[in-house]
């Protein structure tokens, strides 16, 4: 068990304010995971305690069945991957991949061979001599992957690495970290606001709200059965339709989810009826927004494919009965 992580009973003080209240975690050695929260959920704070550059209050943190709390980051085997790349502009790539060997004084064959291995995994062996300013920005973060690559570790931590890059870029670079991961198999734990990234890229994932968890599972699990309302309203792009008062009566729960992707449009008679707001045609499938249905403020719905539906046009919508999902008055779900 070479990278398994464990966190037991962990918790996070700042001064009086708890951020990580009493948490349980094992992360599994070669396993992808992703912590996914709102902004301030605690979800970095998280990592940096596993790396080390935090203190924990309480509680205890084991890499590979040791105990691990009281290490230091450079005894704990981790390493970690920023959304600022912290590449020095005066080196050229191969010595800012190769920066952290020379540092623990490797001999040069061993560290030309590990650099040269890394840039090839990265595509990056043309550019070895090139300094970081001459790059773009993905090429940056690869160089940052590469000096976190030729360590070794027994688990790559990353916070947040695709935020600097543009849409394009980030869906690119989102297929080569996973593809890394399938070349690599190191346990690699992995931090994100973008929910999208999360469900595309996770083995595994652990949903933050306010330092605690809500549910851990994998993106289909959590897509299928969120435990509860925050779950079911943060996974899932459009995001989940959340009904309170009379329909969700109907179905015994006060409030009842149901996915965009889960209610169809119809000629007529639709069970629901509504008057479509903004239309976002997008060729492959069409976002509706609509109004005065008198059960949401907005209900969003998708179709697929192109829908001839203006704003302003009646509009009738079918849910689809089984992808119902019903919530007590505490938000927590009721199977």
């Amino acid at each position: 068990q070479m990278g398994q992580i464990e966190l037991k009973q962990v918790t996070k003080n700042f001064g009086d304010t708890q951020v990580i209240p009493s948490l349980d975690l094992i992360i599994q050695d070669g396993e992808f995971t992703v912590f996914v929260g709102p902004s301030g959920c605690g979800k970095s704070t998280l990592l940096r305690l596993i790396a080390g550059l935090e203190d924990i209050t309480t509680g205890n943190i084991e890499i590979d069945g040791k105990d691990a709390t009281d290490m230091v980051p450079a005894k704990r085997g981790l390493a970690m991957v920023f959304q600022s790349y912290a590449l020095y502009p005066h080196m050229s790539v191969r010595k800012n991949i190769s920066f952290p060997l020379r540092m623990a004084k490797l001999d040069k064959v061993e560290i030309t061979k590990r650099v040269e291995g890394a840039a090839s995994v990265l595509n990056l062996t043309d550019y070895l001599d090139r300094r970081p300013g001459q790059l773009s920005g993905g090429q940056r973060q690869r160089v940052a992957i590469g000096r976190a690559i030729v360590r070794e570790p027994a688990a790559f931590l990353f916070d947040e690495p695709l935020s600097n890059l543009d849409a394009a870029l980030r869906v690119g670079m989102r297929l080569e970290i996973s593809e890394l991961h399938k070349r690599l198999e190191t346990t690699m734990v992995y931090v994100t606001h973008d929910q999208e990234e999360a469900m595309t890229m996770a083995d595994k994932i652990v949903v933050l709200n306010a330092g605690a968890i809500e549910q851990v599972g994998t993106p289909l699990e959590l897509y299928r059965n969120p435990r509860n309302t925050f779950v079911a309203g943060f996974i899932g792009s459009p995001k989940m339709n959340l009904i309170t008062g009379p329909e969700a009566a109907k179905h015994q729960a006060h409030t009842i989810g149901i996915r965009p992707e889960h209610i169809d449009v119809v000629e007529s008679d639709g069970r629901w009826q509504g008057a479509v707001g903004v239309a976002e045609h997008l060729g492959s499938d069409t976002f509706f927004h609509i109004h005065n249905t008198g059960l949401a403020e907005t209900l969003t719905v998708r179709a697929i494919g192109d829908v001839s539906l203006s704003h302003g046009d009646a509009i009738h919508l079918n849910p689809r009965a089984a992808e119902i999902h019903r919530f007590d008055a505490q938000g927590l779900r009721i199977s």
